[in-house]
């Protein structure tokens, strides 16, 4: 059975040649448009939107599509080429656009592309801005423009220099500069390493890069996990590097090696991104309901604390701005530091995490124990909107004595750990993560969630 096309907070994602064209994306590029102009309206302006994309073989056609689509609603578009998520994210605001367009599709393998929308304030539309645009492209209420009103498409090339003089501001450059660190840097093929190798050469690294082509013809699985990043740990090994750093095809999540060539992972990104801050200054962080607790320890430990937020990077990014949060992030990789912008950003995280190390003297395996850890376990299985919430509700009268939170799904706070429910944004599935203080503990929740499963298969008959 083919795979449904998925509109959400998150915009548009779909198999290409299956159930996204480039038909779809003009359309879809005009839905925004047409809302633009709607906003716009009463500033009697033409908007203008930044377009870019990364790696992906099918990104030129899409870009150029939602690129006609944009012109077709009377909004000029400024093309950006191959570049990060967050550089556009960047870009947008450089410039003064009214929005912003990212042909990517994330972690997700080959045959996906989608398309991702961004305002003028360089995030994703709130919850019920990403439901009008929806609702204009599901009922093709598209304000197609005649051909003297129609939009023009301009050429910039500056993402990636502006993206690192950014993140320079951010870090002790010369600083890092004196250590030489000698990094391995593993791109996926994706959009991240021109940039990346750019800015670590300012830093005054050594960069030995893999799979730093960026033809989207992703050399392993593209998500930075463990699984996915074997070669990453071997290259580390084989040259002594000093840390091993994986982006994923769009650069805004990155994993770590550490020295000894151990994937460290996704989760302790944040935590050393948000050790070094807190090192400088005392304030508040914002981390979503999937993050580990590690964020919340290194905040602690400084006089802080966390807010917690739905999943997205747009709700860490909204209660970051509201609480004049020094950082912010995901546990997937993904750090926010808003001297920079409001998006997940690769190259800020590197360049944090390298001034941490540059400012301690401290290795990375020697940060990572200093800061400590706990087990997580993460899955994510079918399940339609009734399964989902079946199994929120049994887990609800399982784990009643738990702090319950179902602002995002739910999650459930125990002394020893906790665990997360919560359907994708991006794909037809729930997920599950569990983290506790050993093993056992988190065998023991992901136990009880497998037997509620086991008995709704059950009672549908099936195995």
């Amino acid at each position: 059975m083919a795979e449904e096309l998925i509109i959400s907070i998150s915009g548009m994602r779909g198999i290409i040649g299956e159930n996204l064209t480039a038909a779809i994306a003009a359309e879809y590029g005009c839905a925004f448009g047409s809302f633009l102009q709607r906003r716009c309206a009463e500033a009697g302006r033409r908007p203008t939107v930044c377009v870019g994309r990364d790696s992906r073989v099918s990104g030129p056609m899409l870009a150029s599509a939602v690129m006609a689509g944009l012109c077709g609603a009377g909004i000029d578009a400024i093309d950006l080429g191959l570049v990060t998520t967050p550089g556009v994210g960047i870009m947008l605001r450089q410039l003064n656009c009214d929005g912003g367009v990212i042909i990517t599709a994330s972690h997700n393998p080959i045959p996906y592309n989608g398309i991702k929308l961004l305002l003028d304030n360089g995030m994703a539309p709130p919850p019920e801005t990403a439901a009008e645009i929806r609702q204009s492209y599901l009922d093709k209420s598209l304000a197609w423009k005649s051909s003297p009103e129609c939009g023009k498409v301009a050429v910039n090339t500056e993402t990636d220099q502006v993206h690192i003089e950014r993140v320079l501001k951010v870090v002790q450059a010369q600083q890092i500069a004196q250590r030489k660190y000698n990094i391995v840097l593993d791109s996926v093929n994706g959009a991240g390493a021109p940039v990346a190798k750019k800015l670590l050469a300012e830093l005054g690294c050594t960069v030995s890069a893999i799979n730093d082509e960026p033809t989207g013809l992703f050399a392993h699985e593209p998500e930075p996990t463990a699984a996915n990043l074997g070669g990453l740990c071997d290259e580390v090994r084989r040259v002594g590097a000093d840390v091993g750093f994986a982006q994923d095809p769009d650069a805004d999540r990155l994993a770590i090696v550490d020295e000894t060539g151990a994937y460290i992972g996704e989760e302790y990104t944040l935590a050393l991104a948000a050790k070094y801050l807190y090192s400088t200054r005392q304030g508040m962080a914002a981390a979503n309901l999937s993050t580990s607790r590690m964020i919340d320890d290194v905040a602690r430990d400084a006089g802080g604390s966390v807010i917690r937020t739905p999943v997205g990077e747009a709700n860490v990014a909204k209660a970051m701005m509201e609480n004049d949060c020094l950082i912010g992030g995901e546990g997937n990789g993904g750090v926010i530091d808003l001297r920079v912008g409001p998006i997940r950003d690769s190259l800020v995280a590197m360049a944090l995490v390298l001034q941490l190390m540059a400012e301690t003297g401290q290795s990375l395996s020697e940060l990572v124990r200093e800061i400590g850890g706990y087990y997580m376990h993460k899955e994510k299985f079918a399940a339609d909107g009734a399964e989902a919430e079946r199994l929120i509700g049994l887990a609800k009268a399982r784990f009643a004595e738990a702090r319950i939170d179902t602002s995002d799904g739910c999650r459930f706070d125990f002394d020893d750990g906790w665990l997360h429910l919560r359907t994708s944004n991006t794909e037809p599935v729930m997920r599950l993560i569990v983290e506790a203080d050993d093993e056992s503990v988190a065998q023991r929740y992901r136990e009880a969630i497998a037997q509620m499963r086991g008995a709704g298969e059950q009672a549908g008959g099936g195995a």
